[in-house]
């Protein structure tokens, strides 16, 4: 377990494993973390226009695998898969934030979202399940937890594996415990990231 580390040691530990050991599961106290925290996501007018499936079951893991691409093997061998999927259906989003947010949170959405198209009203939603993703990644690493996040799957296979209604499936992330054979790993392969210079721009 990583303890008192900074967030800049854990951005340098954490990296997209390729391999996990099947045989070390995430305790259930520790998933019940997760979901209070990926809870506790940051959202524009605090929407929360997602919804997140954490699966353990094997049979509907191994089901999701085989419509996951060149994704089959991780998850299979993770612990968990975990898929974030964003609301599809505007008229029951609408009554969700009519429901739960504050006159102005309603109104912004109004005068500044609701103008648009019906495809960018959407997309606006599934950008706010994305904002989500980097929030879980974190959560993860601070628990010494390791995770894949993914969108090459069959999102339309996972809509229906997972009887999704009203919310479409975005991207999964695989968890669990890196396989000590990946060689993904940093303390294998480095990371390989842009110059600071070149991205990070001061004014």
């Amino acid at each position: 377990m990583i303890t008192d580390m900074k967030f800049l040691d854990l951005a340098k530990w954490r990296y997209t494993a390729k391999k996990y050991n099947p045989n070390k599961k995430i305790s259930e106290e520790q998933i019940q973390e997760l979901k209070e925290i990926i809870r506790l996501s940051p959202s524009s007018i605090n929407s929360q226009s997602w919804k997140f499936t954490f699966v353990s079951d094997e049979n509907v893991k191994r089901e999701l695998a085989r419509v996951s691409y060149f994704n089959e093997q991780k998850i299979n061998e993770a612990s968990h898969l975990v898929v974030f999927s964003a609301i599809d259906d505007i008229e029951l989003f609408e009554k969700q934030i009519a429901e739960n947010l504050p006159e102005g949170s309603v109104n912004y959405y109004n005068q500044f979202v609701k103008i648009g198209s019906d495809a960018e009203i959407k997309s606006w939603l599934q950008h706010q399940v994305y904002l989500s993703l980097g929030f879980f990644l974190s959560a993860c690493a601070s628990m010494s937890i390791d995770s894949s996040p993914m969108e090459g799957l069959k999102n339309e296979e996972y809509d229906k594996i997972l009887q999704l209604k009203g919310y479409k499936t975005l991207f999964a992330v695989a968890i669990g415990y890196r396989n000590p054979e990946d060689s993904n790993q940093p303390s294998t392969k480095p990371k390989s990231r842009l110059p600071l210079e070149q991205i990070i721009q001061a004014i």
